[in-house]
């Protein structure tokens, strides 16, 4: 079902249906788009179930002033920004050294299966700063377009382009360094 056949749903009165239908087609992607970012399946689980308890209170008043899915992925981004900010802030480390304990919990994290490159991806990706570790995301796996990236994140395309840029080469060299080891 399209975005515009669901919110014509809720705005008709079957707001209960029409929230299981974003549900249903949300939930995974706006879990891995959590999970790429805080690195942890319980605190992903926590943060989603946020994000849609946020829908649901705010759907209502929804302008379409952006499509539904930018709307969504803005929501858990900031749930998932948010909550790196006050762990970093408990763990009393900036946000850039957080990414230190968030490579630890990628390497002990029992649920991962991927082999030793999968593992340097995820490494050298977790360094990256916050925004260039979104727009790295976004771009990457996501494979969104920087249209839609910008929507979400409130960033010009251009400066999207350069920060996707930067992510890339310093991955690339963490991967290399990672390698060479």
């Amino acid at each position: 079902m399209e975005d515009s056949e669901i919110l014509e749903l809720y705005r008709s009165g079957e707001e209960q249906q029409a929230f299981n239908l974003i549900m249903r087609k949300y939930n995974e992607r706006l879990y891995w788009h959590i999970r790429k970012l805080v690195c942890d399946h319980d605190d992903t689980n926590d943060l989603l179930q946020n994000t849609f308890i946020k829908v649901w209170r705010s759907l209502g008043s929804f302008r379409e002033d952006s499509r539904l899915y930018t709307w969504l992925y803005r929501i858990a981004t900031n749930e998932a920004l948010t909550f790196l900010k006050k762990k970093s802030l408990k763990a009393n480390l900036s946000l850039s050294d957080y990414s230190k304990v968030l490579e630890n919990k990628i390497e002990t994290d029992s649920s991962f299966n991927g082999d030793y490159l999968q593992l340097a991806l995820q490494k050298s990706i977790a360094k990256l700063p916050p925004k260039q570790k979104l727009v790295f995301n976004m771009r990457y796996f996501d494979e969104m377009k920087y249209e839609d990236i910008s929507e979400i994140l409130n960033i010009s395309v251009g400066a999207l382009k350069a920060s996707y840029h930067h992510a890339y080469n310093k991955v690339q060299e963490s991967l290399k360094q990672l390698v060479e080891v």
